[in-house]
Parts: C-alpha cells; structure tokens; sequence
C-alpha cells in the first residue's frame, strides 16, 4: 500500500514539474548561436570543456 502512494504521488510530482516546465519555457529553436561561424563576428557562448581560454 505504501509504495504505491508513494509512486502514484511521485508519478504526479513528475508530471506536474514536466507541464510547468513546458508551460513556462518559451523554446525558439531559431535564437540558437551558429554552430560555425567562422570569421562572422560572433562571440563564442556557453560551457565547452575543450573550449581555449580566451
């Protein structure tokens, strides 16, 4: 009995964290950096762990 509270509460946690998260991020896939951009200006953004130092 106990475990299936337990996963029945754990399964709507998931679920309710899953639509606010959908409900509230506003994905535009089109704002992404360009994966090359050679000689475009454009600064280089975000983590890369093979990325030099600048």
């Amino acid at each position: 009995m106990t475990r299936k509270v337990t996963a029945t509460a754990a399964m709507i946690l998931v679920a309710l964290l899953i639509g606010f998260d959908l409900s509230a991020a506003q994905p535009n896939p089109y704002a992404q950096p360009p994966l090359l951009a050679f000689g475009s200006g454009v600064a280089p953004s975000g983590g890369f762990c093979a990325a030099l130092p600048n």
